[in-house]
């Protein structure tokens, strides 16, 4: 009689725990997509497998250095250079399609030379000529 005492409170207790372990509710942690690792910021995709944007800061963290955006297959689809947090050279953008959407040049953050867009077929629309630009004062 005891035993059979002591399996019916065996059941009782683990038919509460299971019960119990139902009702909980799940506590889900945010992933963090950012990191920030010896001077190179990358943000990554969900799952955290590949890279969405990635570029170099300085000890600031301001930009300082090649900047690219990739699509989820690892396509570029931008591209910029920073010099103290000022755009500066060649830039590009493409569309998800990997076609070009608009290349030009940046001299201290601002357009100059002649810019180009297109449509997502690649067609040029646009063209449009910001001078030689301002001396860095």
């Amino acid at each position: 009689m005891k035993i059979t005492a002591l399996i019916c409170l065996l059941l009782l207790a683990t038919a509460c725990s299971s019960e119990q372990k139902k009702n909980t509710p799940k506590v889900e942690t945010k992933e963090s997509l950012e990191e920030y690792k010896n001077g190179i910021y990358t943000l990554y995709y969900p799952g955290r497998k590949k890279v969405q944007i990635q570029g170099a800061r300085d000890k600031n963290k301001v930009r300082d250095g090649k900047w690219v955006a990739l699509s989820p297959k690892g396509t570029e689809l931008s591209y910029t250079f920073f010099v103290k947090g000022k755009r500066e050279g060649h830039s590009f953008v493409k569309y998800p399609n990997g076609i070009m959407r608009y290349h030009g040049e940046y001299l201290h953050d601002e357009q100059i030379g002649v810019w180009k867009e297109y449509d997502e077929q690649g067609k040029l629309i646009k063209e449009i000529d910001h001078g030689t630009g301002t001396p860095e004062k």
